[in-house]
């Protein structure tokens, strides 16, 4: 599948919605711890809709928006300044291109059964063929986002209901993507068919329920996780409860493996599957396909440490905590020169020196896609007085792109066009091992999971039985 080239339409992130049968002052206070805990799936961008559907005959919404994070944009002006009982929010994720204002979520719109807002996280592959028919149509778009597309989707399939409109839009969807929308009185989610793009649904203890990318927003705000949403479904929340109606059924699921690799918190439950467990398996799969003798085990921070722990457990070699992550550092792949990237990364981890001068290093990461981040990594270990550092991947060899996954070119993908060898030559390690296929199938208790960014088993290193 080609790749979006638009910053505007890679639109992964995350959803965080709330619904209260009763108006409240505290919901926007609620979605700011809810949306914290989801923090690292989008630092581009946040923002939320928040609806009064009781008061009185006229329904009230505000949309707040902005370039940043959570703390950047829900200022004590908006956690004080509303009240409502429906809010949806989101996260944009950060992009090499940025993005417009235009595209900041949540995006409203007007319909047959009152005002509409929607958030969303995903990839249409047939988004430009609805946009074109809505165009024809008279629909004006102000975004090139897949977002606006199914706004304008649902506000014209309104007039057949809250029900029949729903399931009329999202048959007409195709590709990855989790909703939650504000729709007249109602709170709606829904899943793509093959479940890319996660979504769970909580409540809590004094009956508000809650629609989050992953389960960590909702322990964030002390509520119960009832269950993931299925792939195919839509629930559709009010006064009444919750509505579940099935629109598609796919024999085989897609689930995203990166959500488990690297985007998902390790304290949330995806789909029934802890993201910690397979990280942490992982780490231990890859000591016991490719043994190796060293003095410390370090994990790259954040997503990298799981899987570091596991190899530690399992290789009986100490874990040190020697890599010290500054968490307010910016996004190092947009600077210009590559003296400035390497004194960025260099900001952003610190080795502490005391743990690694003389010492045989393992080092593990979450994946290796550019090399670039490795390369000067490695670098620094070396320079901090490491002995030897041997480069460990929890994952398989990155060879190709992934509409579903991450938003990368071909081109790009260093284990496109180099064997492991070469990468490991290019990046400067003593050694170097990924993760075999077969281990990360393992790894994720051989679910239905997307792993088709990856290579085969061929020079993994995997002399595991």
């Amino acid at each position: 599948m080609a790749r979006v080239k638009s910053a505007d339409k890679i639109e992964e992130g995350g959803i965080f919605a709330l619904y209260s049968k009763e108006l409240r002052e505290d919901l926007v206070g609620l979605a700011y711890y809810g949306m914290y805990a989801l923090q690292h799936r989008g630092q581009a961008s946040a923002g939320f809709s928040i609806f009064d559907t009781i008061s009185g005959d006229r329904q009230r919404q505000k949309t707040v928006k902005g370039g940043g994070l959570v703390s950047d944009v829900f200022t004590e002006k908006y956690l004080r300044g509303y009240d409502g009982n429906i809010l949806i929010g989101h996260l944009k994720y950060a992009t090499e291109g940025g993005a417009s204002r235009h595209s900041y979520q949540p995006l409203r719109g007007e319909s047959a059964l009152g005002k509409l807002s929607i958030v969303h996280n995903g990839n249409l592959i047939n988004g430009q063929e609805l946009k074109q028919k809505l165009m024809e149509n008279g629909s004006l778009f102000q975004t090139k986002t897949d977002t606006e597309i199914i706004l304008k989707l649902i506000g014209k399939n309104a007039k057949y209901g809250y029900r029949e409109g729903m399931l009329k839009t999202l048959k007409e969807l195709e590709g990855a993507f989790a909703i939650a929308v504000i729709l007249g009185n109602k709170l709606i989610g829904a899943r793509d068919p093959l479940g890319i793009r996660p979504l769970c649904l909580g409540r809590t203890e004094d009956g508000i329920y809650v629609l989050s990318s992953e389960s960590c927003a909702l322990d964030g705000i002390g509520a119960e996780f009832i269950r993931d949403i299925e792939p195919g479904e839509v629930v559709i929340i009010d006064e009444h409860g919750v509505e579940s109606i099935v629109y598609d059924v796919r024999e085989k699921k897609y689930y995203s493996s990166f959500e488990y690799i690297y985007f998902a918190r390790p304290d949330s439950i995806i789909d029934g599957l802890s993201v910690y467990h397979v990280r942490h398996e992982s780490g231990r799969l890859l000591y016991e396909q490719d043994p190796i003798e060293a003095d410390l085990v370090i994990g790259v921070p954040d997503s990298g440490i799981p899987a570091a722990i596991g190899f530690s457990e399992a290789s009986g070699i100490p874990y040190g905590a020697a890599l010290v992550k500054n968490k307010y550092i910016g996004r190092t792949f947009i600077l210009p020169t590559q003296e400035m990237r390497e004194r960025s990364v260099k900001v952003k981890l610190n080795p502490m020196k005391s743990l690694i001068k003389g010492k045989r290093i393992v080092v593990v990461d979450d994946s290796l896609v550019r090399g670039t981040t490795s390369k000067i990594l490695i670098k620094i270990l070396f320079e901090a007085g490491a002995k030897e550092v041997h480069f460990r991947l929890a994952s398989p060899v990155v060879i190709s792109e992934s509409y579903f996954g991450v938003n990368i070119i071909g081109k790009e993908l260093i284990g496109n066009i180099m064997t492991v060898e070469e990468i490991r030559k290019e990046i400067g390690a003593t050694t170097l091992g990924y993760l075999s296929y077969r281990n990360m199938k393992k790894a994720l208790e051989d679910r239905d999971v997307n792993l088709d960014s990856f290579k085969k088993d061929e020079e993994t290193g995997d002399k595991s039985e």
